[in-house]
């Protein structure tokens, strides 16, 4: 599988901007598992710690459901791999595979898009139960820009530790 990977424009309004930088950072963490066999997405970064690339992608999945589903969307479901709420659940790959791992990413980044599409604008507004008050869609879609951002830098040690591949 070969990911394509669109950089974000130069000039566009604000939603096409932040729409295009989300698309890009996921594209970015695809992008850094592609080739690789599911035992070496699971390979883990180093003892203790259960952090793997496919863990990344099952933490996306995660991260994609609650913020545009559970807070934005309001739907009372549980997280992909954890009843209990535990994010944690999600880094310990040791079992899954790819085809799993990026089953439950892609549809949960599909919801994403579909919400964001729906939404009248970007000062749309719901109740964060884990902060305890209202939060934008532009604020959620700031964070998961943010919060790709820093797993894809993650994923790339994880990548260069598995094969040497480096950069972009």
């Amino acid at each position: 599988m070969t990911t394509e990977r669109i950089g974000p424009p130069l000039t566009a309004g604000e939603r096409e901007t932040l729409r295009a930088f989300l698309d890009y950072h996921r594209a970015t963490l695809a992008m850094k598992c592609d080739g690789l066999s599911d035992e070496e997405l699971r390979r883990r970064s180093m003892p203790p710690s259960t952090l793997s690339l496919l863990g990344l992608v099952r933490h996306m999945a995660e991260v994609e459901r609650t913020w545009f589903r559970k807070v934005i969307n309001g739907e009372d479901i549980p997280l992909v791999w954890s009843d209990e709420g535990d994010y944690q659940v999600a880094y310990d790959a040791s079992t899954a595979t790819r085809a799993e791992a990026f089953d439950a990413w892609r549809a949960e980044v599909e919801h994403s898009r579909r919400i964001e599409r729906e939404a009248e604008s970007l000062d749309v507004t719901a109740y964060n139960p884990r902060w305890g008050e209202k939060v934008s869609l532009r604020l959620v879609m700031l964070h998961l820009i943010h919060e790709y951002a820093r797993h894809n830098g993650h994923a790339d040690f994880l990548r260069e530790g598995i094969d040497g591949t480096v950069g972009a």
